[in-house]
């Protein structure tokens, strides 16, 4: 009997030791069969992932598992997933994904179960909150890999499912400045040019738990610390008000490094290993103590020169760090073309 390419394909993936040729192999078996024979692949895939022999291979196949599964199927292998420590982290979102709220039960069991690793018990209170709407992980990072023993919410998550599971309100988006749909001045112009391009990233990849590539309004609080601090050039003011830059990060052909410009919450903090001193805030030598840092692309500042403010603005200027001595070089001749200048970029 005649050999079909997916069975080929299925030993050829079974028979491979070397990581690369294996990933190709799986991207081929999908594209060509995935849909076709979703099922097949489906159940491939599966058997890998509990025998296959190359181990990390085990553990990466889980999204995409997830990803072929309709609602419905495979949750018996999800469950049972949730028993071997190098598979149990995808199967959280497998499991919901596969059972809805069925899963509920055993993802909480999970999340208070001390002896399992944390980075697995925090991604099972981050999809829980995700399927809820339920507040558990509120200003934490979006990869709960990266959450703390300590920033477990376990408590809120029992209290939670004593109550019966109920769904929450998940979160509000960040207040914007309703200039942004309607603007006029050349601030405005450039502000909603970079709104515009920042919207598109945030369609691509967005957490509201964690907002990020917003520009919103400030927080009084915010504001009247930098008050206290510097008289910045109206424009500049104007902006961080109405269009505070919150996680926002600009990744471009022009900014190679990667940009990352300041908010209101972050400025005061921005100055740190600049100007200042992060530990006792003395002023660092050889920092011009009229400058103040808006923005940085890895590590290299972007300043507004307070000394030269016309007609409520600044220029800006920038550096390169890890020279020595801070050089700097005039960049903008004021915020407002630096912003423009960004929001092309963007």
């Amino acid at each position: 009997m005649a050999v079909t390419p997916l069975a080929a394909l299925h030993r050829k993936l079974f028979d491979e030791t070397d990581g690369n040729k294996f990933a190709r192999l799986k991207d081929r078996l999908i594209k060509k069969h995935g849909m076709d024979e979703r099922r097949a692949v489906l159940d491939i895939l599966i058997g890998y992932a509990r025998d296959g022999q190359l181990l990390h291979w085990r553990n990466f196949l889980m999204t995409d598992i997830i990803a072929l599964a309709e609602p419905g199927e495979c949750g018996d292998f999800f469950t049972a997933c949730l028993a071997v420590p190098e598979l149990s982290y995808w199967a959280v979102d497998g499991m919901l994904k596969s059972m809805g709220k069925a899963a509920y039960g055993p993802l909480v069991a999970l999340a208070a179960a001390d002896g399992a690793r944390s980075g697995t018990r925090a991604k099972a209170i981050k999809s829980l909150a995700i399927a809820s709407g339920q507040p558990f992980d509120r200003g934490l990072m979006t990869d709960p890999g990266h959450w703390k023993p300590e920033q477990l919410r376990v408590a809120e998550v029992l209290a939670w499912q004593a109550d019966g599971y109920p769904d929450g309100h998940g979160f509000a988006a960040p207040a914007t400045h309703a200039s942004l749909d309607d603007p006029c001045t050349a601030l405005e112009k450039a502000a909603a040019k970079l709104e515009k391009k920042l919207a598109a990233e945030r369609k691509k990849d967005q957490d509201l738990a964690r907002p990020s590539n917003w520009l919103v309004i400030a927080e009084n609080a915010d504001l009247a610390a930098i008050d206290q601090r510097w008289t910045l050039p109206e424009q500049y003011r104007r902006f961080l008000a109405r269009y505070s830059p919150l996680r926002v990060y600009i990744d471009s052909k022009r900014y190679f490094q990667g940009l990352h410009l300041y908010g209101a919450a972050e400025l005061i903090k921005g100055q740190h290993g600049y100007a200042c001193n992060p530990v006792d805030q003395e002023v660092l030598a050889g920092w011009p103590v009229h400058y103040v840092v808006i923005a940085d692309a890895g590590a290299d500042p972007y300043c507004l020169d307070l000394s030269a403010i016309v007609d409520g603005d600044a220029p800006v200027y920038t550096a390169e760090h890890g020279a020595g001595a801070w050089r700097f070089e005039r960049h903008a001749d004021s915020f407002v073309d630096f912003l423009k200048e960004i929001a092309a970029a963007a």
